[in-house]
């Protein structure tokens, strides 16, 4: 049923996102030039490796995070335009709305395994985390939020997960984590 909702919402929120997601496009190759999106390898459902792809909001080239994210980029990361591209992932089955935000693969090895519990759903463009901190959260308590949402999963939550994701979006909170451009790296706990 869950499967059913996403697809269902992508499409009818469709003539709303689309328009957005050409502007953005546009915005990124005027301002950052190529290539316009991010790809990534991430954990999805199970722990299986699938690509993430996102408006990139860094400059190429070497040097921190810091230094490479821009106005523009930091604009996109505050909205969450660069998130936009997701959507496609939702239709394709890789994603989901709502579920745990997918992290790289090179952090499988560093779950406990209840932490690793947050790969027994499909991987989310917002989450119980997101709307809790986003990556102002330490990670053990993003971990514990994840796992919340494995456990208590259900239509009516995600539907609340996705109207608190627009507040938090429009105030722009824990868009990164304190003395970070925008989080650190998981070493494992």
């Amino acid at each position: 049923m869950k499967r059913v909702y996403d697809i269902l919402l992508v499409l009818l929120a469709a003539p709303i996102w689309l328009p957005i997601f050409a502007l953005t496009a546009f915005a990124v190759l005027l301002v950052e030039g190529r290539p316009v999106f991010f790809m990534q390898t991430r954990a999805g459902l199970h722990g299986r490796p699938f690509r993430i792809v996102k408006f990139r909001s860094m400059r190429t080239g070497s040097g921190t995070d810091a230094e490479r994210l821009g106005r523009f980029g930091r604009f996109l990361r505050a909205s969450s335009l660069d998130e936009l591209p997701e959507l496609f992932l939702v239709l394709v089955g890789k994603m989901s709305l709502v579920g745990p935000r997918p992290l790289p693969t090179r952090y499988l090895s560093r779950y406990t395994p209840e932490q690793m519990r947050r790969h027994e759903v499909r991987p989310g463009i917002t989450g119980w985390a997101q709307i809790h901190g986003r990556n102002a959260l330490e990670w053990e308590s993003r971990f514990a939020h994840d796992v919340w949402y494995v456990d208590h999963r259900s239509l009516w939550l995600d539907a609340k997960i996705l109207f608190l994701t627009i507040a938090t979006v429009f105030t722009a909170r824990g868009i990164s984590e304190e003395g970070e451009a925008t989080m650190s790296t998981f070493t494992g706990k």
